[in-house]
C-alpha cells in the first residue's frame, strides 16, 4: 500500500502583483456580466474574451516560448485560474485546451502537432473537447465501443461519444478510441489510442443536450466513417488508456473542483453579513475552501515536476464536488429572500441546479472513490 501524500506548497513571492493585475483586468471585462455568465462558473463560452486573456499570456503560461507559452510556473498559472473561478469569469472557449488538451499534445505529441496546435491554443484561438465518455458504459470508461480502423493514409472512426462540453462551439476533440480489438475482458485497457479530430470534419453529427438551466453546455457527437489522417494520433497507438489516465490528473485536482461554486459566495457576501447566523458558517466554507485549496496547490507542484498524482486528484476531486454543491445549499439556508438582492438570487438559482453535475463531470464520485481505495489498500 502506497499512502497519499500532499505537501505543503505557496504561489510565488510575486504572485500578489499578478493578482492585482488580473483584478483589474477582471474588473474592467467583467463589468456586464450578467449573474448567469458568472454562476455558470467556466463552462461559459467566449471567445473574444479567450483572446483577450490568450494576448495578456494567461494561456499556456507554463509552455516553452517556442510553443507560443509563457514558461511561467505552474503555481503562477494557479493564481491566474483562483482569480478566473473567483470572478466567474467565461474561459470555456480555452480552459480545456490550457488544462489538459495541450499539456497532452506537449507530452506525447509529434512536434508538427505541437507546432501546430499549441501556439494557436496560447493565443485563444482554439477550443478543444474532451472526447471519452460514451452512451450505455456509464463509468466503465473503458468498455467503450467507438473504433477507429486503419485505411490507407489514416483512420476510419466510427461510434459515439457524450457528455462533450461545448462540443458544438469546439474546433477539435482529443477522442479515445479502440484501435485494436480484444477477446478477454479483462484486458479491455488495451487497445485504445487517442486522436486529434476536426469537429468540422465530414461524417460528425453534434447533438446539443439542454441542462437544467437551459444551457447546451453538454453534447453527444455521432461519428459516421469519419476519416483522420495519420498525423492526427497523439502518442502512441494501443498507449491510448494510459495517456487518457494521466490526462485525467490535469481535470480533476485544479481549483475548479472546489471553487465552482464560489462566485455565489462572493456575491452574497455583503448580504449575509447582515445574517446572525451567517459568520460562524461562512468562516466553516472559507476554511474547507483553504484545506481545499492547500490539496489543489500540492498536485499542481506535483504536475510541475512532472509527477503523475492520479490518486491525490481523485480525491481533490471528490472531496471539493462535495463542498461546491454544499456550498448553494448553505447559503440558502443563511439569507432571507425578502431581503437578498435579486442578482444574488439569481446566482443561488443556477448555482444549485448546475452544481448537480459538478460530481459527474471528470469522472463519478463512485469510480474516485474506487480509485482512492485501492490507493489505501482497502480494496
Amino acid at each position: 500500500m502506497v499512502g497519499l501524500r500532499f505537501d505543503l506548497r505557496d504561489t510565488p513571492a510575486d504572485a500578489p502583483a499578478l493578482r492585482a493585475e488580473l483584478r483589474a483586468f477582471l474588473a474592467e471585462a467583467g463589468r456586464h456580466w450578467s449573474p448567469m455568465v458568472r454562476a455558470y462558473s467556466w463552462m461559459g463560452f467566449d471567445r473574444e474574451f479567450s483572446r483577450e486573456v490568450g494576448r495578456r499570456g494567461w494561456i499556456g503560461m507554463t509552455w516553452p516560448r517556442a510553443y507560443g507559452g509563457g514558461e511561467r510556473s505552474a503555481m503562477e498559472r494557479y493564481v491566474v485560474l483562483e482569480e478566473m473561478l473567483a470572478a466567474g469569469a467565461p474561459v470555456g472557449a480555452h480552459w480545456i485546451g490550457d488544462r489538459q488538451s495541450g499539456p497532452l499534445i506537449l507530452r506525447l505529441g509529434t512536434e508538427d502537432q505541437r507546432r501546430e496546435f499549441l501556439p494557436r491554443i496560447a493565443r485563444g484561438e482554439l477550443a478543444f473537447a474532451i472526447g471519452l465518455s460514451e452512451p450505455d458504459s456509464g463509468s466503465d470508461l473503458a468498455s467503450l465501443r467507438s473504433r477507429a480502423e486503419k485505411v490507407p493514409g489514416g483512420w476510419r472512426i466510427n461510434g459515439r461519444k457524450v457528455w462533450t462540453t461545448n462540443a458544438h462551439r469546439c474546433d477539435f476533440m482529443i477522442a479515445l478510441l479502440r484501435t485494436s480489438p480484444v477477446a478477454d475482458p479483462k484486458l479491455k485497457h488495451q487497445g485504445l489510442s487517442q486522436f486529434l479530430v476536426d469537429l468540422r470534419a465530414s461524417g460528425i453529427a453534434i447533438r446539443p443536450i439542454p441542462d437544467l438551466v437551459g444551457e447546451e453546455g453538454f453534447n453527444e457527437i455521432t461519428l459516421d466513417d469519419v476519416f483522420v489522417p495519420d498525423a492526427m494520433l497523439v502518442g502512441e497507438e494501443g498507449r491510448g488508456w494510459e495517456q487518457a489516465t494521466a490526462e485525467l490528473a490535469f481535470e480533476r485536482a485544479g481549483p475548479e473542483r472546489y471553487l465552482s461554486s464560489l462566485p455565489l459566495l462572493i456575491a452574497a457576501l455583503d448580504d449575509l453579513r447582515a445574517e446572525p447566523a451567517a459568520p460562524e458558517a461562512v468562516g466553516r466554507l472559507l476554511a474547507r475552501a483553504a484545506t481545499l485549496r492547500q490539496m489543489s496547490l500540492s498536485v499542481a507542484g506535483m504536475l510541475q515536476e512532472g509527477r503523475t498524482p492520479a490518486r491525490e486528484a481523485a480525491l481533490v476531486k471528490d472531496v471539493g464536488n462535495d463542498y461546491e454543491q454544499a456550498l448553494p445549499e448553505a447559503v440558502r439556508d443563511l439569507t432571507d429572500p425578502a431581503r437578498t438582492p435579486e442578482e444574488v438570487r439569481e446566482m443561488l438559482g443556477i448555482t444549485t441546479m448546475v452544481a448537480r453535475s459538478y460530481s459527474l463531470r471528470g469522472g463519478t464520485r463512485e469510480i474516485l472513490r474506487g480509485i482512492i481505495a485501492r490507493q489505501l489498500g482497502l480494496r
